[in-house]
């Protein structure tokens, strides 16, 4: 039998992988796209086109996030290798909470950022409920919070990326592989 640390390590069931890359993904486009949109000269239908799309994305990404951290409340994570070091584990720990409380933090920023502002938060045109009134000094507040901590949150990606690469290349211990959409067994899903 083998030592611990040389089995495979368990893989996320497929709803857990289908989560994380729909969020990832959504993350993403809504980081370029605010990073994008910034730029963009005001009183423009550019800047109107893409400022409503990065409010939709964020709706859309706010429901995921309110998925994934439902599953994770009711779910263990698969256990890291034996073989990773006690550091590493704990850090791996800490980046996955931080994760979680950025992503809440930079999509209530970013809602109550649009709540306080006279365009409201809409979905693809659909006006939504806001929390607020017109107020430029709460809406920039709500806005610096939303870009700072947008951020942060990207280090923290790319930490959580920058490991996951150490993991397939240096390491090769599977622990990239876990959250991986494996397309030739049917995982159990929980």
């Amino acid at each position: 039998m083998n030592a611990p640390e040389m089995n495979p390590p368990v893989r996320y069931p497929r709803r857990a992988v289908a989560l994380h890359w729909i969020v990832a993904l959504l993350i993403i486009a809504l980081l370029a796209s605010g990073w994008h949109m910034v730029g963009i000269p005001k009183n423009t239908p550019e800047r109107a086109f893409f400022f409503n799309l990065h409010k939709s994305l964020g709706i859309i990404a706010a429901l995921f996030i309110a998925a994934l951290i439902v599953w994770r409340m009711r779910h263990e994570v698969p256990a890291l290798p034996g073989s990773m070091a006690k550091w590493e584990k704990m850090a791996a720990v800490l980046n996955h909470r931080l994760f979680y409380v950025f992503m809440v933090l930079v999509t209530a920023a970013g809602y109550l950022t649009s709540s306080f502002s006279k365009y409201g938060p809409k979905l693809f045109g659909i006006p939504l409920p806001h929390w607020g009134w017109e107020d430029a000094a709460l809406r920039g507040d709500f806005a610096m919070v939303h870009g700072m901590a947008a951020l942060v949150f990207t280090v923290l990606i790319a930490v959580h990326i920058a490991a996951a690469l150490k993991h397939l290349w240096l390491d090769k211990d599977g622990v990239f592989q876990r959250m991986m959409p494996n397309w030739r067994k049917p995982a159990r899903d929980s």
